[in-house]
């Protein structure tokens, strides 16, 4: 069962300490991609926005891509305003476990994900880096989520992109449960959206294209792209 706070966090202390205990903790949900489908009762989404330019070919050392990758792997892309998250900073990121703070409407719910798959690749037309955490006991959400970011080597474009396969999860109470299903979808969308404009921010880019609203930058349906990376792991 998630752990909640009115209007209040957890102090430095407290956040170690329920860190710990993320350790023994196993998964919400059993990872079988294939049968997590909308017909099921499983969610999809996913979200992608240019966050960076770079000059055509592989990425540049100590360029957007590498700095995005570095970002993202240490989680700053998230709003603390909506999710903070909460880690060993020296574990491998392969198997790392975190602590998310979710924060709806002055509530605040501590859970646990942990990073079960990392793709990192390269072809002729690409450079693809990202990896995908799971659900933890406890989770108000069951499921998983990737972060990809993709260097287009034909333009340089620097693409960040979000999709996830969930569904509610563990709610300490049904005030919880009903909150959340008024109220997550808008958060959902303002945590995609505000994701790439810190992404931006973090890389210093200049001119790109605007990031779609927060009412157009979630897409919702059956079908995901990227859809292999769900198997790997």
């Amino acid at each position: 069962m998630a752990e909640w706070r009115f209007l209040r966090g957890w102090s430095e202390e407290e956040l170690a300490d329920r860190l710990e205990r993320l350790q023994r903790l196993r998964r919400n949900f059993t990872p079988a991609f294939r049968v997590m489908t909308p017909d099921r009762g499983w969610n999809r989404y996913h979200s992608e926005a240019v966050i960076a330019q770079e000059p055509p070919g592989r990425p540049t050392p100590e360029g957007a891509f590498e700095r995005a990758r570095d970002a993202i792997a240490n989680y700053q892309f998230s709003d603390p305003r909506i999710v903070e998250g909460y880690f060993d900073p020296d574990a491998p990121l392969r198997d790392r476990r975190m602590l998310l703070q979710m924060k709806v409407a002055g509530l605040r719910y501590l859970a646990g994900v942990i990073v079960s798959a990392i793709r990192s690749a390269s072809s002729a037309d690409e450079t693809v880096f990202g990896y995908r955490y799971d659900s933890l006991e406890g989770h108000i959400e069951k499921g998983a989520e990737w972060f990809l970011l993709t260097k287009n080597h034909r333009n340089g474009e620097v693409w960040f992109h979000i999709q996830a396969i969930w569904r509610p999860g563990d709610f300490p109470n049904w005030w919880s449960r009903l909150g959340f299903h008024l109220l997550a979808r808008r958060y959902q969308r303002a945590w995609h959206r505000l994701a790439y404009l810190r992404l931006r921010e973090i890389l210093g880019s200049r001119g790109l294209r605007p990031v779609p609203g927060a009412g157009e930058i979630l897409r919702v349906g059956p079908e995901l792209p990227n859809p292999g990376v769900w198997e790997i792991g």
